[in-house]
């Protein structure tokens, strides 16, 4: 008898090595992928900006990165904090505009530079719904705690979605990156609404869809979302928030994202590297 929808997934035709960068790009899953890749003794970048969770706000970053312009003071916008960049998480704000600027410019060049150096970037798409500054006229990544009524809430359509995520990878292509994995991250967002949040990931999941078909060569889809939603269907396999995975539904995942991107002897590496990191976090019980 089975009691799971076990995701079948086939090992890929091309594979994640220790001999390239990784590059994590998207929402905190990200950050739960990229952490265990780096346990496992991967040349990893995740999230040089901090979280980015809408495609809009991704390839506007990805497109800076690998084709400028840089920052100017025209994209700071001023507030509590002195000067804040939008685009990016909240500590990205300071007294000196120079200083905020010297440092965005100095990751997104540091970032371009990993990109196009990459054996693989992986995207994890968390909403479709965008944040569009009314000073600025145009979306941001965050909002900084920033009062509502500076900004505009919208819904993506699956058109703009795709054609954001297309942008990005064709960026990424042009910058001679090998490969993309994109995903969707299965934490809920919860202040959408049970409701929002299923459209939501709808749209994120139709638009990955359409951008897939265009770059069949070169992106695939991993199935996050639907491992922890369709297969552990279980809230035993959440945090304590009821919106993130648990550390073990995160293991899992990573282990079938091991199995799929993974070569034998690059599983064999990555168990070496592990047991290292284990044993240099083992203190002794005097």
């Amino acid at each position: 008898m089975r009691f799971r929808t076990e995701i079948d997934i086939r090992p890929s035709s091309w594979k994640i090595s220790h001999d390239g960068a990784v590059v994590l790009l998207g929402s905190c899953f990200s950050d739960e992928i990229g952490s265990r890749l780096e346990t496992d003794g991967f040349s990893v970048l995740r999230n040089p900006f901090g979280p980015l969770y809408n495609p809009v706000s991704l390839s506007a970053c990805i497109r800076r990165a690998l084709c400028g312009p840089g920052y100017s003071a025209a994209d700071l916008v001023e507030g509590p904090a002195g000067y804040h960049c939008l685009d990016f998480a909240s500590r990205y704000c300071g007294s000196s505009a120079d200083t905020l600027l010297a440092t965005v410019n100095t990751t997104s060049a540091m970032l371009g530079d990993t990109l196009r150096q990459a054996s693989a970037v992986i995207i994890t798409l968390g909403t479709a719904y965008v944040f569009d500054h009314r000073g600025l006229g145009r979306t941001v990544g965050n909002c900084h705690k920033f009062p509502a009524a500076d900004f505009d809430r919208r819904l993506l359509s699956v058109s703009d979605a795709a054609d954001a995520l297309d942008d990005a990878l064709t960026a990424i292509k042009d910058a001679g990156a090998a490969h993309v994995i994109l995903t969707v991250s299965p934490i809920r967002h919860l202040a959408d609404g049970l409701h929002g949040n299923t459209v939501s990931k709808s749209t994120l999941m139709l638009a990955v869809e359409d951008v897939i078909a265009r770059h069949r060569d070169f992106a695939a889809y991993f199935p996050s979302y639907e491992m922890l939603i369709d297969d552990l269907r279980d809230y035993r396999f959440y945090a304590a928030d009821m919106k993130h995975p648990s550390p073990t539904a995160a293991d899992y995942i990573y282990e079938i994202f091991s199995q799929t991107y993974f070569t034998r002897d690059t599983c064999s590496t990555a168990a070496e590297h592990r047991r290292r990191y284990l044993a240099s976090q083992h203190r002794r019980i005097l």
